[in-house]
């Protein structure tokens, strides 16, 4: 066997497989050096998904022209000087890998300049080879431009996906950076098209309404806790925006974003009683924990940390979130209009108007810090009460309609319910249920008793008490019926008017578009509004005035949570839970009439005994046991 010495080219094409997977690797790269030199603002632009364009500019310290050679070089780093630096880190980047490593699979041209320079350098590596150097005028601070990323790699470059995709994955990192740091303005644009762009003036609720929505950010507590060894800031989202997946679980350590299982159970475990199972809170929290504790030096994406005495940071987490929950009040407030709270409209009213600061312009910066909320809202000022308007005045006039869209939604109207029972009388169903409890045969004897904790029908057959649960019943009905018209493509829309309005993340976003012919199938009727916001005008008419954007969340969290492409499996998942939602509650009324209609119909389907989630729909009891109960039968 003989053993081969690699080049240095082909040894830093190797290495750049661990520190760059994708654009957005490249991004995180170059924004955290950004970060590291002092930056008060950074621009993030790309084109293609980050593929075929990437630019970062910095107003930062710069970088001297003698060093910028040494910049690209492996294990070049202005972090540290050696390895007992590790135990004491508080910069972001410290491997020195990762211009290197960039610019072994890209064409990169780095602009640089330090504020004692009268001029700045020019600098072009392409595959790792020097193409130019250069001494040009320029501002103080450096920008990056990364093009063809993986051109001299096709086995990589394959790998990548579509480029709204490789967007998408950029948008989410620039985000979790900029709530990382809510002292730098950071400005994100995607092909020309301004994305998002934060003040800068260390307010981080105003960068979680800037990225989330006003919903989200009028339902935060604001958490600040010491503990020993370490810190929280940041906030907690009430019970009431709950989510489908832990994607909304935002964690940094000493500014850096982290992903933590151990935090992850320490949060959700304090949040254990105000979460129904399978629910996850919205958070974003900072820690500040002493750098002795921790190790970043983990993983080359430097996301992975180890914190020494996890269990005991974990009790001390959990106990602290718990302990603050428990003395919040958890009521959620009725808003009975579209008027903006207090404080909002007093901070919009304040704000001044126009267009926010490239990273240079240091006196318009200044001028940007001061203002807040300025580009979504103004937009919302103008839709709001108009659609609120509208929307009280015609209120009167459809409220029968709406109040017989919700009756016949359901399922009990006199015609639905003629119509089940013709239907149950068909000779082909009797085959499904013959000598069976649940029958169109047995339906004859039944004797519905009545109604037991609203909640229960009680039945008597023959020697039996049946006790139907009127909720996984009317699932079960409900997505049978979801099913067959998924299936057939008839599922009935039911318009909504004015529109509901949700705010999207990048992530979000990229969810939609890939699912947008699933959820146009499942009845929703979704256009863009402009920005992150997205409008909802139709819905599927079983779910009309069921909370439809909670309803819209939760669909768009399960299906960004699966590691594949939306399958038949899931979209019947979406499917059951739809029919959850659209089913009658516990606790609920019902007349006789209408509880012989739903009986009718869970009758006529082929499996009736268990709701969409394996719940029984169905017990008995036998007279046997009862007259043993009351001490007829004594055995």
């Amino acid at each position: 066997m003989k053993i081969n010495l690699l080049d240095n080219r082909t040894i830093d094409k190797i290495a750049a497989g661990e520190v760059v997977e994708r654009p957005s690797s490249v991004v995180k790269e170059l924004v955290e050096n950004s970060i590291d030199s002092g930056a008060t603002a950074v621009t993030v632009e790309i084109k293609e998904g980050g593929i075929g364009f990437i630019r970062v500019t910095d107003n930062g310290s710069g970088i001297e022209k003698s060093e910028i050679r040494n910049a690209f070089l492996r294990h070049a780093t202005s972090k540290i000087n050696s390895a007992d630096d590790l135990t004491d880190l508080v910069s972001l980047g410290f491997r020195g890998e990762a211009l290197a490593s960039i610019a072994a699979v890209s064409m990169v041209e780095a602009i640089s300049k330090v504020p004692e320079d009268l001029t700045g350098v020019r600098y072009v590596m392409e595959g790792g080879v020097e193409r130019d150097f250069e001494e040009i005028g320029a501002p103080d601070g450096t920008t990056f431009i990364v093009r063809n990323l993986f051109y001299n790699t096709p086995p990589r470059r394959k790998f990548l996906k579509q480029p709204q995709t490789e967007g998408s994955y950029v948008a989410e990192l620039m985000e979790h950076l900029a709530l990382s740091h809510p002292d730098i303005s950071f400005n994100f644009i995607i092909n020309g098209q301004n994305r998002f762009h934060t003040a800068g003036n260390n307010d981080l609720k105003e960068i979680i309404y800037r990225i989330y929505g006003k919903d989200i950010a009028n339902e935060l507590v604001e958490l600040h806790a010491e503990r020993e060894g370490f810190s929280i800031d940041g906030y907690l989202g009430k019970p009431i925006i709950n989510r489908s997946n832990r994607s909304y679980e935002l964690f940094y350590i000493n500014g850096r974003f982290i992903k933590s299982n151990l935090i992850n159970k320490a949060v959700e475990d304090g949040y254990k009683e105000y979460l129904m199972q399978h629910k996850f809170p919205f958070c974003v929290l900072h820690f500040d924990i002493d750098t002795k504790r921790i190790d970043v030096n983990v993983h080359p994406s430097k996301m992975e940390v180890r914190i020494s005495n996890g269990q005991e940071f974990y009790e001390a987490v959990r106990d602290l979130i718990f302990d603050f929950l428990k003395r919040q009040e958890m009521i959620p407030s009725v808003i009975l209009d579209k008027n903006k709270d207090k404080e909002v409209v007093q901070k919009e009213a304040a704000a001044p108007k126009g267009r926010g600061p490239e990273p240079f312009e240091k006196q318009r910066l200044e001028n940007y810090k001061k203002s807040m909320y300025t580009e979504n809202t103004d937009r919302f000022n103008k839709a709001y009460p108009k659609n609120a308007d509208r929307f009280n005045k015609s209120y009167p006039k459809n409220a029968a309609r709406i109040e017989n869209i919700l009756k016949d939604s359901a399922g009990y109207s006199a015609p639905a319910a003629q119509q089940i029972k013709e239907q149950a009388k068909k000779p082909e169903q009797l085959s499904f249920f013959d000598d069976k409890l649940l029958s169109a045969k047995a339906r004859e004897k039944y004797e519905l008793i009545g109604q037991l904790f609203e909640t229960y029908l009680l039945v008597s057959y023959q020697d039996k008490l049946l006790i139907i649960d009127q909720h996984a019943a009317h699932e079960k009905v409900k997505y049978e019926r979801f099913i067959k018209q998924y299936n057939e493509h008839s599922i009935v829309s039911q318009s909504i008017n004015p529109p509901v309005i949700v705010t999207l993340s990048g992530r979000e976003k990229e969810c939609l578009l890939q699912n947008k012919e699933h959820f146009k199938a499942l009845g929703f009727e979704i256009d863009e509004f402009g920005g992150n916001d997205y409008a909802i005008s139709s819905v599927p008419m079983d779910l009309y005035g069921l909370k439809e954007a909670e309803l819209f969340y939760e669909f768009l969290d399960e299906l960004s949570d699966e590691a594949v492409d939306a399958t038949p499996d899931s979209i019947r998942m979406k499917i059951a839970t739809m029919a959850c939602k659209a089913a009658v509650k516990g606790n609920t009324g019902l007349s006789l009439k209408e509880a012989d209609a739903l009986i009718d119909e869970l009758l006529s389907l082929e499996n009736p005994y268990n709701c969409p989630h394996g719940r029984p729909t169905i017990v008995s009891m036998s007279k046997y046991e009862l007259d043993k109960k009351f001490k007829r039968i004594v055995t």
